[in-house]
Formats: structure tokens, C-alpha cells, sequence
């Protein structure tokens, strides 16, 4: 996540205050613009001084980075799933270790 983020962040020119219980309100266009809908998991990440909220999809978690990405694909019936990230080092290292390379 690091060092793409700025390049891909936008201003949205909007200001929300946290209350008093640490809360913050996503505003409606944010929402919808977004598919974020009355009880959808957000996840919340840390990036150096900044809070990212992400919109959780549930068991699409690459399992060789651990991103959660919307071009993350499920192979297998499902039982892999991979980031283009997490695609090309398995690539590589099935490459390695078969010789294939």
C-alpha cells in the first residue's frame, strides 16, 4: 500500500469532525459513489501518518500478500486467491522451483 497511495488519493474537498466516542461520519456521496451500504465491514489500515478506510471483501484476501484488492481473482473452485502481486511472485517461484524458467 505504501508509496502508491499518494499517487492515487484525491481531494475530495470534504471536512468531517470526530466526535466525542472517536467517530467519524463517511458522507452520503462518499458512500454511494463507493457501494458502502448501512452495515458493510470497513477495514482501516495505517499508512505512515494517514488512516485509509477500505470497503472489507470477506475471504478475498490474497494468500500470498494478505491484500485485499478488487482485482484480487479466485482460482481453484476458490481455493486460492490471489492479488496480481501475490500471481507474479507465485508465478516466479513455482518457475524456480520447476525449472520452468
Amino acid at each position: 500500500m505504501k508509496g502508491d497511495l499518494k499517487s492515487i488519493m484525491k481531494s475530495t474537498g470534504m471536512v468531517r469532525k470526530v466526535d466525542e466516542l472517536g467517530r467519524v461520519v463517511i458522507p452520503i456521496e462518499l458512500r454511494r459513489s463507493l457501494n458502502i451500504k448501512e452495515k458493510d465491514a470497513i477495514e482501516i489500515y495505517i499508512d505512515d501518518d494517514q488512516i485509509v478506510l477500505k470497503k472489507y471483501i470477506p475471504n478475498m484476501s490474497c494468500h500470498i500478500t494478505g491484500e485485499s484488492t478488487n482485482e484480487n481473482i479466485a482460482l481453484a473452485n476458490g481455493k486460492i486467491v490471489l492479488s496480481p502481486d501475490g500471481a507474479k511472485e507465485l508465478v516466479n517461484e513455482i518457475q524456480n522451483n520447476f525449472n520452468l524458467g
